[in-house]
């Protein structure tokens, strides 16, 4: 029997990753698919270090379909590194599915002769690689416009900087406060040990400022 794994991604925290979940399980739902698992990450697109796409294919067996609501929750990548995702995806012996793309729903249907079979996943793979490239591209602009927007701002003394995150920024330093490792806490919050740094400087500074007070 075919299994569908669902791969579900959304780029920041503040996003829902599940949040195309039902659509995927209609698809598979109406298709006689049963779905294997469901992998939802918070991660870019642009990147390759993703843990739950690759624990996706690697739980995966040969003829199993990788499921997506879109082709750009599947890869923001640049060239180099798609093709890299290709490569293990086509090496897993894995179908790509995803709800934008129509080319692709007639490999989550009923088998077909080899000749078939393989004129559907060449066309399928142009419009994959198409698609990612697209997704690329419009990753590529809006980060090209987000700094242009940036320079402007800075240009007109307007710019003041991503908001900080004081309620997380709190949470963080009382796990600094209790002993915790910089790893632990950056593996439990998130934040990147930059961040980390900055706080532990700042605890570093209040605590100095209430000695100087208390003595």
């Amino acid at each position: 029997m075919t299994l569908v794994r669902a791969y579900l991604r959304a780029s920041t925290k503040e996003q829902d990753a599940s949040r195309a979940r039902a659509d995927l399980a209609k698809f598979a739902q109406e298709r006689g698919l049963r779905v294997a698992g469901y992998y939802a990450e918070n991660e870019s697109g642009a990147s390759l270090k993703r843990p739950e796409l690759f624990r996706l294919l690697t739980d995966s067996e040969p003829g199993d379909i990788l499921l997506v609501e879109q082709v750009d929750r599947l890869s923001r990548l640049n060239a180099a590194d798609w093709q890299r995702l290709k490569a293990e995806i086509t090496g897993r012996q894995v179908r790509v599915v995803a709800l934008d793309l129509p080319t692709s729903w007639m490999l989550a249907t009923a088998e077909r002769d080899d000749v078939q079979s393989r004129i559907l996943e060449a066309i399928n793979g142009m419009m994959l690689d198409m698609l990612a490239a697209i997704a690329r591209k419009d990753y590529d602009d809006r980060r090209r416009r987000q700094a242009q927007g940036i320079e402007q701002a800075k240009a007109r003394g307007e710019y003041k900087g991503r908001p900080e995150d004081k309620e997380r920024n709190a949470a963080i330093i009382k796990l600094l406060e209790a002993g915790q490792s910089w790893r632990s806490i950056a593996a439990a919050t998130g934040c990147s040990m930059a961040t980390l740094s900055r706080l532990a400087k700042r605890l570093r500074g209040d605590q100095e400022a209430e000695h100087v007070v208390v003595a």
